[in-house]
């Protein structure tokens, strides 16, 4: 990072206005980073590594890695799982480690609809060693500042799937509370008195999601997805389609309305396991030179109680 209010702006003001949650472009992949009502709901055991680079043309640049476990006890009506990520922009990580549960009503032979709930802890940390300053005084004020803060976090869910459609809406952060709140000050070179208020706090966020799978063809489903992200502050749609190949291949194509194109490509290599890349790059010309943003994903199913899973590949 070369300017302190970049740096700034990036880690405190930016919190407040914007969206917090790391973003990912393969959520209808990785439900359960966005919505604790998804634990269990694939009958399945179910893992997913996710790593993601943004703005890959920016010193500092947002870079997240997340996992999920989860799935459902053996009649199936309880949803257990565990989640964890580690989010980081500039001289700011947050890593939260959660643990969820989700029962799961069944509505009919095709329908069931979960409700979920997770709770853990946040931890922030804020590297002031890795900011540039540009006056002596501002090393003084902040050298002795920590900002290691530990605070618990609750979400909740719910979510509702058949063989070929699902719909979700999750909130997170319950407990809006502030993170971390301090002040500096200190006197420039100049001889004037200069303070920063430096706040970070975790704001709800809204996540709603609907998806639907229509079959061509044995070889050919048309998915089109769109997701709703918001906060109090501000919101962006995410619209995707998607098209499974032969049962192995999935292609997709989507926009966000923050302003960025995006494609993805994942290949289920058995039954068992799937790899998925994304791709995203900015259509303003602040996004641009910004840079791309890459994301992999991998993901895990284990079928422990043998039985037909509803549509093993779809979610």
């Amino acid at each position: 990072m070369k300017k302190l209010l970049l740096l700034f702006t990036c880690a405190f003001a930016l919190p407040l206005l914007a969206q917090q949650d790391p973003q990912y472009s393969q959520y209808q992949f990785n439900q359960m980073v966005i919505n604790p009502a998804y634990a269990g709901t694939k009958d399945a055991l179910s893992a997913v590594l996710d790593i993601r680079k943004q703005w890959s043309g920016f010193d500092g640049a947002p870079s997240t890695q997340s996992f999920s476990f989860h799935g459902p006890l053996k009649k199936k009506r309880i949803g257990l799982g565990l989640s964890a990520y580690n989010d980081a922009v500039g001289p700011k990580r947050v890593t939260a480690a959660y643990g969820n549960i989700s029962y799961i009503l069944p509505i009919n032979s095709k329908l069931k609809l979960s409700f979920g709930l997770r709770a853990g802890v946040v931890n922030y940390v804020f590297d002031f060693n890795k900011i540039n300053y540009r006056d002596p005084g501002e090393v003084n004020a902040i050298a002795n500042i920590s900002t290691n803060k530990l605070k618990p976090d609750f979400d909740a869910g719910l979510f509702l799937k058949s063989s070929s459609f699902y719909a979700g809406f999750s909130a997170t952060h319950l407990n809006s509370a502030y993170v971390y709140q301090d002040k500096i000050s200190y006197t420039n070179v100049s001889g004037a008195q200069t303070e920063y208020d430096l706040t970070y706090r975790l704001s709800t966020h809204i996540f709603g999601i609907v998806s639907k799978g229509f079959s061509v063809n044995d070889n050919l489903v048309i998915n089109p997805t769109i997701i709703y992200k918001g906060t109090k502050s501000i919101a962006n749609i995410d619209v995707n389609l998607n098209f499974l190949i032969k049962q192995r291949l999935w292609l997709g194509v989507f926009a966000r309305s923050s302003g960025s194109v995006e494609a993805l490509a994942q290949v289920i290599v058995t039954d068992n396991i799937k790899i998925g890349y994304s791709f995203d790059s900015g259509i303003g010309n602040v996004q641009r030179k910004l840079g791309n943003g890459h994301e992999i994903m991998i993901g895990f199913d284990l079928n422990t109680f043998k039985s037909k899973m509803l549509s093993p590949r779809y979610l």
